[in-house]
Order: structure tokens, then sequence, then C-alpha cells
């Protein structure tokens, strides 16, 4: 065989095998960004080639096959409770139109995941009070400036016992397509998170 395709061979199976081991660190550790568990998984394994790295679709794919195998009705279980429990605070968010994006709305929520939500309010400072109202502590960040990907602030709070991270943006920002990881963020309304949970139709 050629070297260079002994050489091909080589990175692709380093490059599974960097997507198996950030898939395994996602679903085991809590490592929620696909760059962090993909350049420590080739830490792990030993492989500095930049040109083995898997995509996020690759990683993504491992993912879902790890949790199907090793975790799958702990993560079904989650999930569930998870849109469940996103579908109560969407409803008492309502007036500040959320959405839902992230692992619970694409299924991938594992162990230590958020709720990930979205608003886009005339002013953040109304949706702070309307939390404080309702009897809701929150913690609330404010991210470095980054354009109108970034967040005005964000609160987090648990729900059920469970975290709910909150973002809040300005309203024109509700048209524009955020991307994480390298690909186009999808975000849910109520309507579509409710759907999520209908029982499938005989």
């Amino acid at each position: 065989m050629p070297h260079h395709d002994r050489n091909a061979l080589r990175l692709n199976a380093m490059r599974r095998n960097i997507a198996a081991l950030a898939a395994r660190l996602m679903a085991e550790d809590g490592i929620a960004d696909y760059g962090l568990a993909k350049r420590k998984a080739a830490r792990q394994l030993g492989a500095p080639e930049t040109e083995a790295l898997p995509n996020n679709a690759e990683i993504e794919a491992e993912l879902r096959a790890y949790q199907a195998i090793y975790q799958e009705d702990e993560q079904r279980e989650r999930l569930l409770d998870m849109r469940r429990t996103a579908v109560e605070v969407m409803r008492l968010l309502d007036p500040f139109r959320p959405y839902l994006t992230g692992p619970v709305l694409d299924g991938t929520a594992g162990r230590y995941a958020e709720i990930e939500l979205e608003a886009f309010p005339d002013s953040g400072k109304e949706v702070e009070i309307f939390l404080l109202n309702q009897g809701i502590r929150f913690d609330q960040s404010e991210p470095r400036r980054g354009g109108p990907e970034t967040a005005e602030c964000v609160l987090t709070f648990d729900w059920n016992e469970l975290p709910v991270r909150l973002s809040l943006y300005e309203p024109d920002a509700e048209r524009a397509q955020k991307r994480r990881n390298g690909r186009v963020l999808e975000r849910a309304r109520l309507n579509s998170v409710e759907a999520l949970l209908a029982p499938p139709v005989a």
C-alpha cells in the first residue's frame, strides 16, 4: 500500500477515535462545547495533527450513538423531563416570546445539560422584575459584547430542580440567525416544543 494511502487510513482512524472519545466526554463529563471536547480528546489520544480533528456533525453522530447504547433510558427520561420543564417555563415567559434552543431541543441533552431559552424583550429589566414578582431567584451575568449573536444578559435559575439558562437579546436580534460550533442554531417556539411532547399518532 502506498505511503500516502497508509497515512490517510491512519488519519481517518484517528479522526473516528477522536470523535468517539469527544462524544464520551460530552456524555459523561458534561462538556457542552464541541471544540473543547475534540481538543481534549485529541490531547488524550496524542493526536496533535489538526487535520485529524473531526467536524461537529461527526461528533454529534457519535454522541447520539453513545447515548443510545449506554444512556438510552436515562437520557430519554431526562430529555422528557427537561422538555416538560421547558414548556412550563416558556408558558410563564410567554409575554416575552421565548424560544427553546440547544441540546434539549435537538435531543442530545445529557446529564449536565441546561434548558437553554432565548427571549427578545423590549428591556431585560422587565424580565428580571417579572421573575422577581414570581418569586423566582436568579443569577445574572452580562456576556462580553460580541455583536447581535451575543446576549445582552443571561439569567440562570432552577425550575423543577433543573437548570435554566435564559439569554435575553435586543428585539431586533430575533430575526438574526445565530451560529454555534459552526452551524445555524435551531430554536423553537412554545407550540413546537409542545408538539415534541405529544404522543405519536398510531
